[in-house]
């Protein structure tokens, strides 16, 4: 089977990061950027971060650009690309879960401890 297959069929990939993260990128030519999770991507493993890899596209005229062109926008990298900023540092972070009193499962910071979600 081949490769891109595989990762296409593989439906329950869990992400560390959701929308509307902060993260930073920690390699590759956007290294040390920090932005925002615009989207995530589960099933190819792939984020889109606010103005990271950023990306050439020759856009045909249409009614929302009347006069078309060469426009920049982002473009999705790996998950694994990206870590958490910590919410008391503003450094990077691993995240770690938890269950609460109530039974809800959280996201915490594991440099602070504290709860993201």
């Amino acid at each position: 089977m081949p490769r891109l297959q595989k990762i296409k069929e593989s439906y329950n990939n869990k992400l560390h990061v959701k929308k509307d993260d902060t993260v930073i990128v920690i390699t590759g030519k956007d290294k040390g950027k920090k932005g925002r999770v615009i989207a995530a991507y589960p099933r190819e493993n792939r984020v889109l971060v606010e103005g990271v890899n950023m990306v050439k596209k020759h856009q045909k005229p249409n009614q929302a650009n009347p006069q078309g062109g060469i426009i920049e926008q982002e473009a999705p990298i790996h998950v694994s690309n990206v870590m958490h900023v910590d919410p008391k540092s503003g450094k990077v972070t691993r995240i770690g879960y938890k269950v609460l009193d109530n039974g809800k499962k959280v996201r915490v910071a594991k440099k602070s401890g504290e709860v993201i979600d």
